[in-house]
């Protein structure tokens, strides 16, 4: 994989790239940002331009009742109490658990994220087919995985904007909200890190600034 590298001299939403030679197909892209930045609403753009979507957050609640390393990792750190009869997960238990619980948190992060890392090599290899595919995360670079990736994307939009986008999809309070967004990595360090950034400000327009990423990820490859 190749090593990510911001561009300033370029505009913030397209600081991509300019001296990467091609590389291999699929090219792999990271999609991040905060709660309520927009990331999944740029996901489905470039999904509706035939680019797949790899849903991290998503395929780790499947993970956690449908892989068996992973199972008995949950099973064996937090007690059979994680997982019913029918082995469903017991979220509401396993929550109380790590909630408040940075320790707990991290211990559970820590057996999740490298079996997602797996599941998503499997599903880069169904692709190989296509110029590249995207992997969407909200803790890109907290657990570390943005180090298999060519390069990362970050949905940024202001911080209260974000807010008030999550208070009206969601069923928590402005505290709860603001208390997810300080457990994440600051939207400065985000963007320092990323090789090219969304804005999702409600002020720019977002589909003209997909389409100018997809057309450069699409001309990367050898």
């Amino acid at each position: 994989m190749l090593a990510c590298h911001p561009f300033r001299a370029l505009p913030d939403w397209i600081r991509l790239l300019s001296n990467f030679s091609a590389v291999q197909q699929p090219l792999q892209v990271g999609i991040t940002g905060g709660i309520g930045s927009g990331k999944s609403l740029v996901c489905k753009i470039f999904q509706c331009l035939g680019v797949p979507v790899y849903d991290a957050d998503s395929r780790a609640k499947s993970l956690m009742t449908t892989d068996g390393i992973l199972i008995e990792q949950i099973k064996k750190e937090f007690g059979d109490l994680s997982y019913d009869r029918q082995g469903n997960l017991n979220r509401k238990y396993l929550s109380e658990v790590v909630f408040g619980n940075q320790k707990k948190l991290s211990v559970l992060n820590s057996l999740v994220h490298p079996r997602v890392g797996v599941d998503y090599t499997q599903w880069v290899k169904t692709h190989q087919a296509l110029p590249y595919v995207l992997k969407e995360a909200a803790l890109l670079f907290e657990s570390g995985s943005y180090q298999q990736l060519d390069c990362v994307v970050v949905v940024y939009a202001p911080e209260d904007l974000r807010v008030q986008r999550v208070l009206k999809r969601d069923n928590r309070t402005e505290q709860q909200i603001r208390d997810i967004i300080k457990t994440q990595i600051s939207e400065e360090e985000k963007k320092s890190r990323a090789n090219a950034i969304i804005i999702n400000d409600e002020q720019q327009l977002v589909i003209p600034q997909v389409l100018a990423l997809h057309h450069r990820f699409r001309s990367m490859i050898a």
